[in-house]
This record gives C-alpha cells, structure tokens and sequence, in this order.
C-alpha cells in the first residue's frame, strides 16, 4: 500500500467554502454521539423493570454499546481512508439514528440491546470528524478545530447527563431515545448539506481477516474487563477471556505485520511519536472515567453516611455539565499553547492539571460546589490533552492513515475509561461501610480511587515527557491528490 493520497474516480477537491460551518457542523455530530455515553445513566436502576429483565441482563444495554464501539471504531477508520471519511462518517449517524429508533419503539431486552450496539457503531464519528478537518481546513484553523473535535468526546458525555436526567424524571422514558434519534438526525443532514468529501484515499483492498480478528480480541478483552466484577475476577469464565483475547491479539499483531495491506498499519503505531500518545491515551481515559464514576455517587449517597450529599441524579447532571463547558473553553487555549510549544507541552500541562484536580478533590468533597470546581479543573485537564492527541498523532502519520490512526487512538482511551470502570469497582466493593443493612462504598474508598484517577494522570505526564520534542504545531497539509491509480476504489 502506498503512502501517497489518491484521488477516487468521479471526484473533486475543492476548499470548503465556509470553513468555520464545517467545524461547527462536525462537532455537532461528535458531540451527539458522545451523549450516547451517558443517556441511559439516569435510568439504568430502572432499565430491569422497563425491559422485564434482571439487573444483570439489563446491564447488557450499557455493555452492548461499549463493545459495538471498540469493534466499530478502527473498522470505520481504515474503511473511511480507503472509501471516503465523509461517506463513513454518515453510515455512522445514520446507525445511530437506526439504534435510537429501534430503542425507542422497544419494550424488551433484545431489542434494547440491538438498538444500543447500533448506537456503539457510530462511535468512529469522532475521529473520522478529526480526518475530515486535517483533509480540508487551512492550516492555521486544523489546531483549533482539531481540538474542539476530540473535546466533543468528553463534552457530550458531561452535558448530556443534565437533559437525560431532566426527561427521565419529567417524561417516558422512550423520550430519551426520540431525543437522541432527532439530533442523529439533524446532525446528518447538515453533514450532507456542509460537510466536503474529501478525495485523500488510500485504495487498496479492506483487510477483512484483520478486521474480524481485532473484534475477536477486544470483545472478550473488554467483556472480561467489564464483566470481572459480576461473574468473579478469579472464575474461569474471565480468565478464560483473558486468556483467549491474549491469543487472539497476539496472533491477530503477527498478521497484520505481514499482511500488504493491513487494518491497522502496526509499524506506524509503533513510531515513538503515535505509541506514546496512544498509551497516554489509556492513562488520560482512566482519569477521566474515574472521575465520572466517583462524583455522581458521592453526590447521591445518602447524608447519613457523613459523607454523601444526598441529592437527586438531575443535581449530578447539573453539577457534571460545567464540565463540559470548561473543556469547550479549553480547545482553544489547547490549541494556542500547541501552536506556540507544540502538542507535546499541551498534553504535559493537561496531565498536570487533571492530577492536581485529583489530588484537590481528595480534600475537598463535602460540599455541592467543591465537586462543582473539581470536575471544571479536570475538565481543564482534559480539554488540553484531549486537543493535543490528534496534533500529535496526525504530526506522524501521512494524510492517507490519518482516519485509522485516530481511530485507534480513540480506541485506547475507550479502553482506559473500561480499566477505569473495572478498577474503581473492585475498589469501592472491597471497601465498604454498611447502613441499614446495606453495604455502601466507603469514605476512604472513594478517595483511593481518586489517588488512582491522580496516579493515572502522572503515569500519562511521564509517558508525555518521552514524546520527541520540538514537534510542529500543526501538521503539514496535506498533498495534493495524485490521479488515479490502478489501486483506488472509486
């Protein structure tokens, strides 16, 4: 496979007329699709009784979700390099739009859990949004814009928990969905109307070997990684998956090397440049997620533990949605200081920052507007390691990878927010006080996982310092497209 971008057969490559409509328009859709993060949270306690299923099947919903976007998210990538990131990016609303509807006329688990694994499809919306900007923004705009795209990711979690919670307590609970399923919708269109395509195409032919064998190590990776605490870290079943994702990734890594055309280009992952952001990715996706699991318990413990707040779960929204808005107001202070020392100093600061956060919420979680100020400094956090990522890993891939390789880079934060979630509950069930003949999460548990959340954050700080220095602060553009060649799949 080469390198070199090629123009597909029957299309044109022209400057987007209005640049700032593309950006606005693409971080709609990232953030629609990160809301599918968060929107069954406020009714998961009630999802056994909606779908006549136990609590532990009913789980299934949220599980689903997750593992349709691990197994989705590279696929989508590499397809988007070789098809058109535009046109994969729409297949991926469009299966969002499809999920919404399907839960939404549900009653049932099946059908639930199908329309939330259809949802998880759509989850390459993100890093494909980021590709489509490196392909048609002018350089000076590519940072900026580069790092609203990716903080869509977190910003649509933290301000979709409030109108989740907000419907879920004033309407049907089939309202959630319509709601979700009208913005896919929305997003869509405009997409069509604003959004280019771009012709930057590697053609060649799609590794399906590579692709079924990536799903058959990250499911049973992820479902013994969510599932270990249910069915016992120890029991056959969880090591069995262990064990069989181990194998099968292994073997799947052997493949790809020798393959001529592989889903996920391992040399290029294992530049120093792209390994050390990716496996900051992971560290930064625990933090995140750990805080996102701490905060909203200890705001609805009840108050007779001397450390629960005792409130609703539309308070939790309320005080988790400024965190969104901190990361929006931070992609652009992301971007300048990338501008002027390079994304390698930006994600530093960022690990810096959401440590601090950490180590600050360990003293301060007694009150509503402590947790209020915690979540904004991670947030902070973040926003400007979120806005760093894609510079860093688009400064060392060509323009022809860049799909794939952001891609896998969302894949490695999705399975530090998976650790995060396995982590901070085998913590919180081991450490516990009992009230009214209940066992709750401990005072002392929940600051041990923000010990951890903070420890993450230090891991990804030296992970970042071993980063090259004095990278550009921005890609180069990228090359005009050749003609077609024999290759291109038009």
């Amino acid at each position: 496979m080469s390198d070199a971008p090629a123009r597909s057969a029957g299309t044109s490559r022209s400057a987007p007329p209005r640049p700032g409509a593309v950006v606005a328009v693409l971080a709609l859709a990232g953030i629609t699709v990160s809301l599918m993060q968060t929107l069954v949270i406020p009714i998961v306690p009630e999802l056994p009784g909606y779908l006549h299923a136990s609590a532990s099947d009913a789980a299934w919903a949220v599980t689903a979700t997750l593992l349709a976007a691990a197994v989705a998210t590279p696929v989508a990538g590499r397809l988007g390099d070789m098809f058109g990131k535009r046109r994969l990016l729409m297949a991926g609303l469009v299966l969002l739009v499809a999920g919404s509807v399907v839960c939404a006329l549900s009653d049932a688990l099946v059908p639930m859990i199908v329309g939330r694994a259809l949802q998880g499809l759509a989850a390459a919306v993100v890093p494909l949004g980021i590709s489509i900007m490196r392909d048609e923004l002018p350089p000076e705009q590519l940072a900026g814009s580069t790092a609203l795209m990716s903080a869509s990711l977190g910003v649509g979690g933290a301000l979709g928990l409030p109108a989740a919670a907000f419907l879920a307590d004033h309407y049907d609970w089939h309202v959630l969905f319509w709601t979700s399923a009208s913005l896919g919708a929305v997003a869509l269109a405009l997409v069509l109307s604003l959004v280019p395509e771009s012709s930057v195409r590697t053609g060649g032919r799609f590794d399906l070997v590579g692709a079924l064998g990536i799903a058959v190590g990250l499911v049973p990776l992820l479902l013994a990684v969510s599932k270990g605490a249910d069915w016992g870290w120890g029991s056959g079943t969880t090591l069995g998956l262990f064990a069989l994702a181990v194998v099968t990734l292994v073997s799947w890594g052997f493949f790809e090397l020798r393959t001529a055309a592989p889903l996920v280009d391992l040399r290029t992952t294992a530049r120093r440049q792209v390994l050390f952001t990716n496996l900051a990715s992971i560290a930064f996706g625990f933090s995140m997620f750990a805080m996102s699991l701490v905060l909203p318990q200890l705001l609805q413990l009840p108050t007779q533990t001397g450390y629960g707040l005792g409130r609703s779960m539309l308070t939790v929204g309320l005080v988790m949605a400024p965190q969104g808005l901190v990361m929006m107001a931070t992609a652009p202070v992301s971007a300048m200081v990338t501008r002027a020392r390079g994304p390698r100093t930006t994600l530093m600061i960022g690990a810096v920052i959401v440590a601090a956060g950490y180590f600050l919420n360990i003293a301060l979680m007694s009150e509503v507007w402590q947790l209020v100020l915690v979540s904004c400094v991670i947030g902070a956090g973040v926003g400007f390691a979120y806005g760093a990522m894609p510079a860093l890993i688009m400064g060392a891939v060509p323009p022809s990878e860049t799909a794939a390789a952001n891609s896998l880079n969302t894949l490695m934060r999705s399975i530090g927010t998976s650790a995060a979630s396995a982590v901070a509950g085998v913590v919180l069930a081991q450490m516990t006080v009992s009230l009214g003949g209940h066992a709750l999460p401990s005072e002392n548990g929940f600051k041990v996982v923000m010990a951890i959340g903070g420890g993450a954050a230090v891991v990804a700080f030296f992970l970042a310092s071993l980063l090259p220095r004095h990278r550009p602060a921005t890609p180069e553009p990228a090359a005009e497209p050749l003609e077609p060649s024999a290759e291109t799949v038009s």
